[in-house]
């Protein structure tokens, strides 16, 4: 099943799952996702809501590969979302799915 952790700020959840050994930035090597995404895994999710500007909010995605590698993914999470970024994410592999 999927793990749906509550942090008061992205920064806690980000420093948490870095302390579980997520600590490649898929944000900077958002290619490897692309290319791969049948070999990646999301296994964490949190959700970031601003408390008064729409646009502070944010999903922290924890992924780990199929060879172990783990690492984290933050996205905008809002009506302006990225397409592409909602592409990639919605290609990997949820766990519990």
């Amino acid at each position: 099943m999927i793990r749906m952790y509550h942090y008061a700020t992205v920064s806690k959840a980000l420093d948490q799952l870095h302390e579980k050994g997520f600590t490649c930035d898929f944000n900077l090597n958002s290619d490897i996702l692309k290319k791969n995404p049948e070999k990646f895994e999301i296994v964490h999710v949190y959700r970031y809501e601003g408390e008064s500007d729409p646009g502070d909010e944010a999903v922290v995605y924890g992924i780990k590969s199929s060879n172990g590698k783990k690492g984290v993914f933050v996205a905008g999470f809002s009506a302006d979302a990225d397409q592409e970024t909602t592409k990639l994410l919605f290609d990997l592999s949820i766990k519990g799915r």
